[in-house]
């Protein structure tokens, strides 16, 4: 039976770098651009622009070196399914050409320019995981069959020239932030004029230095020019560009050098510049300290910062990941005792002064044992004989329950002992 599907428009075709380019220099981004920068801007431009790059990079690098691990539950305790072969895929290898980092890392930029990340899946014969392979979300169209109301992934693999048709269970999706649930949206999409501002005034300034550091300006001569053009370039080459500004400029026949445009301090460049970084940081929820903006930043907001940026912009990417991975990468008996975890505890570790501190509090009362405070800081344990697994408390706590003539004996006997030493 032939399935039936819901119409879906034309997808939307996209310019290539080398296309967007040549438009650009035609001027054709000033017409078709669609935002009020005169900017064409699209996810793969955005990254041209430096706070964009450092913005995703930042988040992409974090997640991919986050340790992700697949555990069994084993009564109250948690282990490493180590003997799965999902294990590997997402702590080794996530296929024969892409590490865990690699795999993941280019997952976490995908969420973070087109608000979606899609993977093939690869199974054994058992029906186990063994490799997951990334697919370029630009190139992916997701619809609803109209009938049975199941998903269906149509990828256009332009580097093969064919049109490949996957189910849902065929395919790894971690969708973003959405309006369905279906799809996510792009977060370059939905900020484009901020981008486009961006690249407009990183636009302004290389050509505002690539003419010498002088805005455009007239030659006015008393006569007239016979060849306008030869003077023209004439002026632009000897005075153009970088390298020719302030040079002294020598006019001839009575011509006067009049200058046109806004001086860049009049514009206010700069603090367009700075604001628009801190804008596209607002977009990516990043710390404008983490991508080189020290300016409101100190020694004692910093370390509260980054704890934020783990709590607040990490915690809910990493949800969505290990979601994914329970949804699509476990059958429905294996989520029973299976589920994937990232270890965020090197990011949350503070200085050395703080750790030591709440490792003292913890020891004191008896709710870590030394044996695992050695393990968050990644040393050998020691042995039980030794007391690397005792809990300690101290000896001055009683029970809020015990009776008060209990206490008062206890007290007694504590002070006699005192006496007698």
């Amino acid at each position: 039976m032939q399935r039936k599907k819901r119409i879906r428009g034309k997808p939307k075709e996209r310019r290539s770098l080398a296309q967007a380019y040549q438009d650009f220099v035609k001027g054709l981004d000033l017409e078709m651009s669609g935002t009020n920068s005169g900017i064409h801007v699209d996810e793969l431009r955005a990254m041209q622009t430096s706070a964009v790059y450092a913005c995703v990079r930042i988040l992409s690098e974090t997640v991919a070196s986050l340790p992700l691990f697949l555990y069994k539950q084993d009564g109250e305790n948690k282990i490493k399914a180590r003997e799965h072969p999902l294990y590997e895929v997402l702590h080794d290898m996530a296929n024969e050409e892409m590490t865990s980092f690699m795999f993941r890392e280019v997952m976490m930029t995908s969420l973070l320019l087109y608000g979606n990340a899609y993977a093939r899946i690869i199974k054994d014969k058992n029906g186990h995981v063994k490799e997951l392979w990334y697919l370029k979300p630009q190139n992916m169209e997701v619809e609803r069959e109209s009938e049975s109301g199941i998903l269906i992934y149509t990828y256009n693999d332009n580097d093969n020239n064919r049109t490949l048709v996957y189910k849902a269970k065929q395919i790894i999706h971690i969708v973003g932030l959405s309006y369905d649930g279906v799809k996510g949206i792009s977060p370059i999409e939905q900020a484009k004029e901020a981008v486009g501002l961006a690249i407009a005034t990183e636009t302004f300034g290389s050509r505002f230095f690539g003419n010498g550091a002088r805005p455009g300006g007239v030659l006015e001569h008393p006569g007239t020019v016979k060849e306008p053009d030869k003077l023209r370039d004439s002026w632009n080459k000897v005075y153009q560009g970088a390298k020719n500004s302030h040079k002294i400029a020598v006019l001839e026949e009575g011509m006067k050098y009049h200058e046109i445009g806004i001086p860049p301090e009049q514009a206010q460049f700069l603090q367009t510049r700075k604001y628009q970084v801190n804008e596209i940081c607002r977009i990516f929820r990043v710390p404008p300290h983490m991508v080189g903006d020290l300016e409101r930043s100190t020694f004692s907001n910093i370390e509260h910062q980054s704890i934020e940026f783990v709590v607040h912009t990490i915690r809910p990417w990493l949800i969505r990941i290990e979601q994914s991975i329970y949804k699509s990468l476990l059958s429905e008996q294996e989520r029973t005792i299976y589920f994937s975890r990232f270890n965020v505890d090197g990011l949350l570790r503070g200085d050395f002064e703080t750790r030591m501190k709440g490792y003292s509090v913890a020891r004191q009362n008896g709710w870590m044992s030394i044996n695992e405070i050695r393990k968050l800081e990644e040393m050998n344990p020691i042995s039980t004989k030794d007391g690397g697994d005792l809990y300690l408390v101290n000896g001055n706590m009683v029970s809020a329950n015990q009776p008060s003539s209990e206490k008062q004996s206890t007290d007694k006997g504590g002070a006699n002992e005192e006496q007698n030493t």
